[in-house]
């Protein structure tokens, strides 16, 4: 008898617990609990299954190069955004060949957890029998979809035709935790949202939130 898999709900707690420890530098963001946060958030779309796969591979790939770059990384270059930013820059790391250089990877991921934080502030204010697939439509066009080619904006928006109601959802991704996940969204959408600012006012500053 095939031994039964317990599965791993995402858990917005562990989200809020990251993104508060990634904002503890002021005006910075620490790219260890921002990835620690992000981890989670990648559960979301797991649990969706082939939804969000239009988004979900790129995000994977996005968080294993930051990864491999923290786990290099011997002089705290990549601490933070601001540090990372500005090591890459003195060093004519941006525009390295044979480089792939944080400040890239990261915006990919900036720009994703706007979607996120969009897509989860509109499922905030429906009732458990909307329907989900509007509002994450709506959340991807004023997101994600300026930066994704005309291919893959219609592959998301066929896919996301398939989303079921709210309350399906929910305890599709959180399992028998739905209420306890409900409760703490108000706060995880309020440090995220400094998180996001934050983050594009770095990119910003260094003129680099335009990279392609």
């Amino acid at each position: 008898m095939a031994e039964e898999v317990e599965i791993e709900y995402f858990d917005l707690h562990t989200v809020h617990d990251n993104f508060d420890r990634a904002l503890l530098q002021e005006d910075d963001v620490d790219i260890r609990a921002y990835l620690e946060a992000y981890n989670e958030l990648y559960k979301f779309f797991q649990l969706m299954g082939s939804v969000f796969g239009f988004v979900s591979s790129d995000l994977k790939q996005k968080i294993e190069v930051l990864h491999a770059l923290l786990s290099n990384d011997q002089d705290n270059n990549y601490a933070s955004i601001k540090r990372m930013i500005e090591y890459e820059k003195e060093n004519q790391l941006l525009n390295k060949n044979d480089f792939v250089n944080g400040a890239r990877t990261l915006l990919r991921l900036h720009r994703g957890l706007d979607f996120i934080a969009e897509f989860l502030r509109q499922l905030s204010e429906l009732d458990d029998s909307d329907n989900t697939s509007a509002c994450c439509q709506d959340a991807y066009n004023k997101t994600l979809a300026k930066h994704h080619s005309w291919i893959i904006r219609k592959a998301a928006k066929v896919a996301m035709y398939t989303m079921p109601n709210r309350e399906l959802l929910l305890k599709k991704v959180c399992g028998n935790h739905v209420q306890k996940n409900v409760d703490v969204l108000p706060k995880v959408l309020e440090v995220t949202a400094d998180v996001i600012s934050r983050t594009q006012t770095v990119y910003e500053i260094h003129q680099l939130h335009t990279l392609p």
